[in-house]
């Protein structure tokens, strides 16, 4: 039972779970400010732009005419509300959208975040050329007084 405990914990706390709990948190955080943003913002100017309320947009099933949507769920009509379905399409073309932007927004200043580091790393230094021997041309070691391959005797280098 203690190890499947210590699983768990190791499993519920890595970065990554936390990583995606924080997420789905500030996601619906920021679901209800979407949909404050459609209902009580876009959607008032939508209606406005087309002269008409999508939320009143109906039709009775039972063939009967109903002065509002209201009036037609007292009655008890089964109703097709398609004005609530634009409705949520809008609100989901307008969070993806939202999405969209503020994962470009990131990716964006994540880049220039990499260009600035790149600019500040020093360029590194290029690489040493090896020591080659005079008579075999087989690369030796700085400090060997003989080539390893053929064993003649090198110059000292000053």
């Amino acid at each position: 039972m203690k190890k499947l405990w210590n699983e768990f914990k190791t499993f519920a706390f890595k970065g990554n779970v936390l990583d995606m709990a924080v997420g789905v948190i500030i996601g619906g955080a920021f679901g209800a400010i979407v949909t404050s943003l459609i209902n009580d913002l876009i959607m008032p100017l939508i209606g406005l732009l087309i002269k008409a309320d999508f939320s009143k947009w109906f039709v009775a099933l039972d063939g009967n005419t109903y002065a509002s949507l209201e009036a037609a769920n007292e009655a008890g009509a089964a109703v097709l509300n398609y004005g609530s379905f634009i409705s949520a399409i809008v609100y989901f073309l307008l969070v993806a959208l939202c999405i969209f932007l503020v994962v470009k927004g990131v990716a964006t200043a994540r880049k220039k975040m990499e260009d600035l580091k790149k600019k500040e790393e020093p360029a590194p230094e290029p690489a040493k050329q090896p020591r080659l021997c005079p008579y075999c041309f087989g690369e030796i070691h700085d400090e060997a007084t003989r080539c390893p391959h053929c064993t003649s005797e090198l110059p000292k280098e000053e």
